[in-house]
């Protein structure tokens, strides 16, 4: 018979808490909570300018604090933005009675600030609650601080790692969902830093964006990618694969050209390349756009409106632009189950894809619950660490190998 894990063995790190609320009931509730996981010091406060005050006189700051979201004098709201203005860093569970869609809203809120949101709860709290999302403190301690300044990376470093072939590409499976088969991947560009080891795109692609660098990184990328898939496809692996084009590049008028001459030397289909367009890249100019776009399109290549719903103009780009694949950004996915208006968004834009005859991603699956949902809600494909993180080319193949033989058995 199993046994319960022992809290100190779970959370060895978080010697202390600091409970907000003004019921006094629930903060007794929650120091019993809180003693019970083996977090020896819980101090107490009644509404957020206690907690302020409190914050300012102990020498030690606690390491998590459980903030109720309706108090009197300052809210649970309010004092997110304080402890934003005073840069005060120490990591916050929400726990609320009110409904989970505005709880959700104010972790959001958190989350925009720049505090670190572990998770949030409805009261009562219970243990197993109050544990789960303590957890993910102790995935905080193991992990590099998010608040950590990172290494400086200017445009010439950028320049010179062009010239030396230090970026690499991963590659992440994207399943489909009522197979469970590998369908393809999407290529993502890693910086191979001699010193500071891999760099993720969101740290150079603005760089490279700001100027011509982005044209050289761009076809490196590409040339990768497709030379990767030609010798999947040269082992007998059927996949697409997914590029990401950068707006920047959409102005370019030998484009066209550049990306079916690589896919023709490499003996690929077009079909078997999918290029990734984010939907605000398409609004500075948007006649360019569908000049480049429309002539991908006729040349067999699959276009894919990427991170739909983070904008504006959505619907107006599918209308006007011959896509062929809707891929929804992670944040309609991820705690989906949650929050019942993502639910409703979820299922629309689906079924809107569907009307249209689109194949759609859901990006950022990370849980067996957000799958189950994207397939109620009729997801083609899947895509996030709950299947796999992104692979070097090498990794990837042995993944591969590796699934098959659990699925045979």
């Amino acid at each position: 018979m199993s046994t319960a894990p022992d809290p100190e063995v779970i959370l060895p790190k978080i010697l202390s808490a600091l409970l907000i609320d003004d019921s006094s009931v629930q903060r007794a509730h929650g120091v019993r909570l809180c003693k019970q996981l083996g977090i020896r010091t819980v101090h107490e406060a009644t509404n957020g300018s206690e907690a302020l005050a409190l914050l300012d006189g102990l020498e030690h700051r606690p390491s998590v604090l459980i903030v109720d979201l309706e108090m009197p004098t300052m809210d649970g709201p309010e004092l997110l933005t304080q402890l934003r203005q005073r840069d005060i860093d120490v990591p916050i569970i929400l726990a609320s009675s009110r409904d989970r869609a505005l709880i959700h809203s104010v972790s959001h809120m958190g989350s925009v600030l720049g505090l670190r949101i572990l998770g949030a709860a409805q009261k009562p709290l219970t243990s197993a609650a109050l544990e789960a999302l303590l957890s993910n403190l102790g995935k905080e301690i193991q992990a590099p601080s998010r608040r950590v300044p990172a290494p400086s990376i200017d445009a010439e470093a950028l320049e010179s790692a062009l010239e030396r072939h230090e970026i690499t590409v991963h590659y992440q499976p994207q399943i489909e969902i009522g197979t469970g088969r590998v369908r393809g991947v999407e290529a993502l560009a890693r910086w191979n830093h001699p010193t500071l080891g891999l760099i993720p795109p969101d740290r150079f692609i603005p760089l490279a964006e700001q100027g011509e660098a982005i044209h050289r990184l761009t076809l490196q990328v590409m040339n990768q990618a497709m030379m990767q898939l030609a010798a999947w496809q040269a082992q007998d692996l059927d996949l697409c694969m997914a590029i990401n084009l950068s707006p920047a590049l959409l102005g370019h008028s030998d484009l066209v050209r550049t990306i079916s001459q690589l896919q023709e030397s490499y003996g690929l289909e077009p079909r078997q390349v999918i290029l990734e367009i984010t939907e605000s890249s398409l609004l500075s100019d948007l006649a360019m756009a569908l000049s480049v776009l429309t002539r991908l399109r006729l040349r067999g290549f699959g276009l894919s409106l990427d991170d739909y719903g983070t904008g504006f103009s959505s619907m107006q780009q599918l209308a006007q632009i011959p896509f062929t694949e809707l891929k929804i950004d992670r944040s309609f996915v991820q705690n989906v189950y949650e929050v019942q208006k993502r639910q409703v968004l979820l299922r629309s834009a689906v079924e809107m894809a569907n009307e249209l005859g689109l194949v759609t991603v859901a990006e950022g699956v990370e849980s067996e619950q957000e799958l189950q949902l994207v397939r109620a809600c009729g997801c083609t494909l899947a895509q996030g660490w709950l299947f796999s993180k992104p692979l070097a080319g090498n990794e990837l193949l042995a993944w591969l190998t590796d699934r098959d033989q659990r699925h045979d058995t």
